[in-house]
């Protein structure tokens, strides 16, 4: 497989900037993965005199590590890293040959201290969008810490280690051999779950803002960087940075930018809000929050911030079926992203439950990979647009089935079919199926918030035209309030309005 003119052209350039020499220890066979993997590699070479490659005895076939001359680095590709993972591909090169990742300095020293020794492989899709993130902060790890190892296995090249290890659901990072995390992953949430971490006390001690933000998201982003803009104290504490935007593959209908994607529109969130005086406690997940004479903010971790006006900005998360084996076989059958695990379910049945827009297009994408989909709706009928239902009705492998109260996901160790009762007849069903795609709109979260704060029917922050709350000096912003409509630019909008709301009522108190 020649490189597309394109790819050739972005690697050139990137080539251009290695500093040292790297040498490619490769190990193939006879397999088709392996002749691209030898392809890529030769081109690579031809691009850089400092790129030198040698055959080694690496644990799989086909594979390959990025090392320092005279030193394993401990970074290793099984299979060949294009698609989504192009980018991973180019930054192992550059950070092995000396470049520094751009990342803070504290993060640095923390992995360069941490002890131990720590081997981790993750199970990746080249279709997730998710995984470059993973693969990346596990590789800027393992160059920076002689203890660390990874290596980046692509799981349709791998498939019998797939399902030998019951990998259903991708990013999967295994850590010395034994279960570490699913699903999107931050370096700093990785670095966490180490046992490296800020201390609550830290946290405690600093000082009450003017403003704080609990939320990361489009509307949190928003409202921190309207509150530094007035020259007030502001900090903003997420669970995530980037909320939900995260999990987004395709954006489109954010106004001057024909396309983007979440990850990268996440990451420009972030690096705006930098841009200003805004003290970021990312990772923290709050779990209390008190009106006093101040708003003191309890965290999962015990520590309190305190703050004279608070915005509120936590988004919302997928909603749950709420069905026996949902929870027990998540990652082992069930799924939220159809495009993250689709390509683990190739050539299998599948179900997709909701009949709207996202379950209808996650239906679509997914018929072009597995052997067969089951639609199932709750309602009468479908309440995607017709144009995707008349896309959906086209395809010959994907059978809907309304008015279908899924009852129960079957399985053990991994999903074996799905049952649901016909609302209009009563009778009971089975179908046997090997995954599940959960597609039934979102949840916001706000369950940790007492009664003092105003919620609708379906837990919704109820706010004004200013994104103020039942409680003086709290704001709301974003999918957690009852706004109309759940946009990326209506967040950053009510973000900004609850910010400007929250310096107006500083002003008069």
């Amino acid at each position: 497989m020649a490189l597309d003119a394109e790819i050739k052209s972005q690697l050139n350039q990137y080539m251009q900037l290695l500093e040292n020499d790297i040498v490619i220890k490769v190990n193939a066979g006879d397999d088709s993965v392996s002749t691209e993997m030898l392809q890529l590699l030769d081109e690579l070479k031809a691009m850089s005199s400092k790129i030198t490659v040698e055959n080694a005895a690496l644990s799989r076939t086909p594979s390959f590590s990025v090392n320092r001359v005279g030193e394993d680095t401990g970074v290793t590709f099984a299979g060949v890293p294009l698609g989504h993972e192009f980018t991973s591909l180019v930054l192992a090169l550059l950070q092995v040959s000396g470049r520094p990742p751009k990342i803070d300095s504290s993060i640095i020293e923390q992995i360069k201290g941490i002890d131990g020794e720590f081997h981790f492989e993750s199970y990746i899709s080249l279709t997730c969008h998710n995984c470059p993130d993973v693969v990346q902060a596990l590789n800027i790890m393992s160059v920076l810490n002689p203890n660390i190892t990874h290596t980046m296995i692509d799981g349709a090249a791998f498939k019998s280690e797939v399902e030998e290890k019951n990998v259903m659901a991708v990013p999967t990072v295994f850590l010395n051999g034994e279960p570490f995390g699913s699903g999107r992953m931050s370096l700093e949430e990785m670095i966490a779950k180490m046992g490296v971490g800020v201390d609550s006390a830290e946290l405690s001690s600093k000082d009450p803002f003017d403003v704080l933000v609990v939320g990361g998201g489009p509307a949190g982003s928003s409202a921190a960087i309207y509150a530094a803009r007035k020259g007030i104290r502001t900090g903003i504490v997420a669970e995530r940075f980037g909320g939900q935007v995260l999990d987004t593959l395709s954006i489109e209908n954010f106004i001057s930018v024909p396309k983007t994607e979440g990850p990268k529109l996440a990451a420009n969130l972030e690096e705006h809000v930098k841009d200003y005086d805004v003290d970021i406690m990312n990772l923290q997940t709050a779990k209390r929050l008190e009106k006093k004479d101040l708003f003191e903010l309890t965290l999962e971790n015990d520590a309190v911030l305190k703050a004279k006006t608070v915005i509120l900005s936590t988004g919302a998360r997928w909603r749950n079926v709420g069905v026996p084996g949902e929870q027990e076989l998540k990652n082992k059958g069930v799924a939220y992203c159809p495009h993250c695990d689709g390509p683990l379910f190739e050539g299998k049945d599948v179900a997709v439950i909701g009949g709207g827009n996202s379950g209808i297009e996650a239906a679509i994408d997914l018929a072009g990979i597995v052997k067969h989909v089951t639609v199932l709706e709750f309602a009468p009928e479908l309440k995607a647009d017709n144009v995707l239902q008349d896309r959906l009705f086209s395809l010959e492998n994907v059978t809907v089935i309304t008015n279908a109260q899924t009852t129960e996901i079957t399985g053990t160790d991994h999903v074996t079919g799905i049952s649901y009762k016909d609302r209009q007849t009563n009778e009971e069903h089975h179908v046997p199926l090997q995954g599940v795609f959960v597609q039934i709109g979102l949840v916001p979260n706000t369950e940790w918030l007492d009664a003092s704060v105003e919620k609708n029917r379906i837990g919704e922050i109820i706010v004004d035209k200013h994104g103020a709350t039942s409680v003086p000096g709290l704001f709301a912003a974003g999918d957690c309030t009852d706004s109309a409509y759940n946009q990326i630019i209506i967040s950053m909008g009510s973000g900004a309005t609850a910010s400007l709301g929250a310096f107006d009522y500083l002003i008069r108190h």
